[in-house]
């Protein structure tokens, strides 16, 4: 089989967007064969920024329906596939978005909130980012918060999460947990990238693996291709299995050099967090659109994977993994 027939019958689930959004990128999300797609509400917001950016996905569910669908359980990720839609994953990338209660995170579940990250890189009030100089854990407003998540079938994310935060983490859910979007360290030292034993551990206690495609925390960086991603998914299947890998491209089409400056930056407007302020990153050679996706399957073929080796990775494990703890 084609990697392009390959692709468009498998399901094509990615673990996380975070772009400029647009009808011309559900376009592409479209295009690029997705079946659904964890995507970005809230990363340095409070609860109105949040509320803000969840009902402007309300009214975009609204205004391009042809195109997008929102996502509550697994069932909604099928029928998107069913209706050549791109189901939508609304997600955190903090928990800035409840402030200090954590009843808020009921209030968000009901609107649609599936997967929440603790930390964005620094500290707040659940535990520490893996930016910050000391990682002091998952604090005891942060072990509320998970078992509320758990509650109500949130998905735990860790991909930003401190070392120690995330083992705190990782020991305390009842719930499996997940990195959505990360690098192995093992290939390239990055501070947001996991090491062997920490990928280990996430999976030795029922978690998952989101491999981003993210050129800074790949080897090549910038020069980074498509190829290169397929062959350092490879080395995290190879540590974890192949049924405990999905992808999170992390992808940011049509970003602009101050959106990016704003992520880059402690709370949106604080220190610098990481290289390249002031500069856009191209996406991987050959993976530069959301509308490319099918080249990345096509990479996975040129590493000989087997066709039940690429469906896994492209969906069927995050659709396994998500009705778990979804419960639905």
């Amino acid at each position: 089989m084609t990697a392009s027939k390959l692709h468009d019958d498998a399901i094509v689930i990615d673990g996380l967007i975070i772009s400029n959004w647009s009808r011309p990128v559900f376009e592409a999300m479209r295009a690029g064969g997705l079946t659904a797609a964890n995507c970005t509400c809230c990363v340095w917001e409070g609860f109105r920024g949040t509320m803000d950016n969840i009902g402007r996905w309300k009214r975009w569910f609204v205004e391009h329906a042809d195109l997008i669908r929102q996502v509550h359980t697994t069932d909604d990720i099928r029928a998107a596939k069913r209706e050549g839609r791109v189901g939508i994953i609304l997600g955190w990338q903090n928990t800035t978005a409840i402030e200090d209660n954590a009843d808020f995170l009921a209030v968000y579940h009901a609107l649609g909130v599936r997967v929440v990250q603790l930390t964005y890189n620094t500290q707040n009030f659940v535990g520490t980012g893996c930016w910050e100089s000391r990682d002091g854990g998952l604090s005891d407003f942060g072990r509320d918060c998970i078992d509320e998540m758990n509650r109500l079938g949130i998905l735990v994310d860790l991909s930003h999460v401190g070392p120690k935060t995330s083992d705190d983490a990782i020991r305390h859910s009842k719930k499996p947990v997940c990195y959505t979007h990360v690098c192995p360290a093992g290939l390239h030292p990055h501070a947001r990238n996991k090491t062997d034993e920490q990928l280990r551990f996430i999976v030795s206690k029922g978690g998952f693996v989101g491999f981003t495609t993210y050129p800074w925390f790949l080897p090549k960086e910038g020069d980074s291709t498509v190829d290169d991603c397929a062959e350092a998914m490879e080395y995290v299947i190879n540590l974890v299995g192949e049924e405990n890998v999905g992808i999170g491209t992390d992808f940011t089409q049509d970003q602009t050099v101050e959106w990016m400056d704003w992520l880059r930056r402690d709370k949106g407007q604080g220190r610098w967090l990481m290289g390249g302020q002031g500069t856009l990153l191209p996406m991987p050679k050959g993976f530069e659109s959301l509308a490319e996706r099918r080249n990345l399957t096509a990479a996975m073929q040129r590493r000989r994977w087997s066709d039940t080796r690429i469906r896994r990775v492209l969906g069927e494990n995050w659709l396994r993994f998500l009705k778990e703890v979804w419960g639905s």
